[in-house]
């Protein structure tokens, strides 16, 4: 159980017919499970750790919003050096305004003539740049633009070796930004990449790094061959997030979990325990099968993300008890076994998960909340949750 200071936070107002009724909790242990909690502490060590890396390697912040979906957070980076956010969807380039970020790099290849039309309206509030692969996505953005009146930014986006996106880094590497350059109302940037393979630094992780550099420093030099300048090269990662500077050519980072960190994060070598911020906090609701619990959480609650690079079936680490094992869920159950755990746990308890993969998590939660030491204090609406378009 916690112990912990008083101090009243008012969380939200839940409208009934006739009424307002106010919502005050008063400490943690108020808070109605499950519920979704960010250390505040460890987040802004890991906020701080990542700037004063790009700033002593000289390396352009442009931070991922995927994993926090939250403005303020967007802010707080910002605040910290950051020259700019990254979105994925342009309904998150919309959400990620209110941060009132310089520049918002859409990096993905968007499509369509909605979706259009509604980079453009973004484009009306701040600088945005797009990575993409393809003239076909190139051509109805420079014509969308044209006819805004707008420039847009643009990243060739190559492959260094994840293969998902991005074209190889020869003659269709060349053959793409020589397209590019031909287009009105769009401009030609650099490059882009994400080295997604790369799971954990250990030395295969190490050994697949050089070759990710190897790729990109020829990508630049065919370019260069053909009078053609990179001024942004940007790579995104957060497993590889201290060694971005090992990368010949590389200027600006894009990781995004580092926020937070997760389970994933600690199995990739990136992070420890002590530096995962996020944790998912439930109640146990029932241990009536022997050497089993029953927590009040499952897949709509910490997604079915299983843990990266491993073969092991759990769904997160319990805090209380690491020796604990959360093997199944359904939507609203999640199952513990108890088998090796050096305690048993009563109906009523409260226990922590760290998530696998706290990105996806945080989109199936509407708010969550920051805590510093046992104290409540700040609520945050997940903004950018669902923004699938």
């Amino acid at each position: 159980m916690f112990r912990l200071r008083a101090a009243e936070l008012e969380v939200s107002r839940i409208s009934v017919p006739g009424a307002y009724i106010t919502l005050v909790l008063v400490t943690l242990h108020d808070l109605d499970t499950p519920a979704l909690l960010i250390d505040l502490d460890i987040m802004e060590r890991n906020l701080a750790r990542v700037a004063d890396y790009a700033h002593q390697h000289q390396l352009r912040l442009r931070p991922h919003t995927k994993t926090h979906k939250i403005p303020a957070l967007g802010q707080r980076q910002l605040a910290l050096g950051a020259v700019g956010l990254t979105v994925a969807k342009v309904s998150e380039a919309e959400v990620m305004l209110a941060a009132a970020s310089p520049d918002l790099l859409i990096a993905y290849p968007t499509f369509g003539a909605a979706k259009l039309a509604r980079v453009m309206e973004v484009a009306r509030h701040t600088r945005v740049t797009m990575s993409l692969d393809s003239l076909d996505v190139a051509r109805p953005l420079s014509a969308a633009a044209q006819a805004a009146g707008l420039t847009i930014g643009v990243l060739a986006e190559f492959d260094a070796g994840m293969g998902r996106v991005g074209v190889d880094g020869g003659e269709p590497l060349l053959a793409l930004v020589q397209g590019l350059e031909q287009l009105p109302g769009i401009t030609f940037e650099g490059l882009a990449f994400y080295p997604g393979q790369i799971k954990m630094m250990d030395q295969e992780g190490a050994a697949e790094l050089r070759r990710v550099s190897e790729r990109v420093a020829a990508a630049i030099g065919t370019l260069a061959r053909h009078g053609i300048a990179c001024p942004v090269v940007s790579a995104g990662s957060t497993p590889t997030w201290m060694h971005t500077h090992e990368v010949t050519g590389v200027n600006e980072m894009r990781p995004g979990t580092y926020i937070f960190n997760d389970r994933n994060t600690v199995n990739s070598g990136a992070c420890g325990w002590q530096d995962c911020a996020a944790s998912i906090l439930t109640t146990v609701v029932s241990t009536a099968r022997p050497h089993q619990m029953i927590l009040d959480g499952g897949s709509k609650t910490f997604s079915s993300d299983r843990l990266a690079n491993s073969s092991e079936v759990t769904f997160g680490k319990l805090v209380e008890e690491p020796a604990a094992l959360f093997h199944k869920m359904n939507e609203e159950h999640g199952f513990v076994d108890l088998t090796h755990a050096t305690r048993q746990f009563r109906v009523g308890e409260r226990v922590r998960v760290i998530p696998n993969h706290v990105c996806v998590a945080m989109n199936l939660h509407e708010q969550v909340y920051g805590m510093r030491g046992e104290t409540v204090e700040s609520v945050w609406q997940v903004a950018g949750r669902g923004k699938l378009q």
